[in-house]
């Protein structure tokens, strides 16, 4: 059974996953020149949708700083369902575009459990409780 979650934690945890999605549309519609607020709900909803998904499906709940046991699976599912969704919405999948939200994606959401557990390792170690 894993340990109680902290509700602050959670709410922190799932709130930086869609801020570095929001991001991540927002950083792609910049750099193709696009205007960036006007369009990003139509760039980013495929994402944030299969965000969600990855939630529920890597029961992220119960360890949201987790990198490989919830950050991994949070990205795959994102990129896949995200590019799915994008698909069948008559979005653009070129392969370049899928290659770099695949690793911008990856570094962002599975990037920041992993400073976010050596930072609270650290500190454990720091000050034992």
């Amino acid at each position: 059974m894993p340990p109680r979650v902290n509700p602050r934690t959670l709410a922190v945890a799932a709130l930086v996953d869609v801020v570095a999605v929001i991001a991540f549309a927002a950083t792609g519609r910049a750099s193709h020149g696009e205007a960036v607020l006007a369009g990003l709900a139509i760039t980013g909803w495929p994402f944030l949708v299969a965000l969600a998904v990855g939630w529920l499906a890597a029961f992220a709940w119960r360890r949201p700083l987790a990198p490989i046991r919830t950050g991994i699976p949070i990205w795959v599912i994102t990129v896949a369902l995200g590019m799915l969704l994008r698909a069948l919405s008559g979005q653009g999948t070129a392969l370049a575009f899928v290659i770099v939200a695949t690793l911008t994606l990856g570094l962002l959401l599975v990037g920041w459990r992993t400073i976010a557990t050596l930072v609270l390792r650290r500190a454990r170690t720091r000050h034992p409780e």
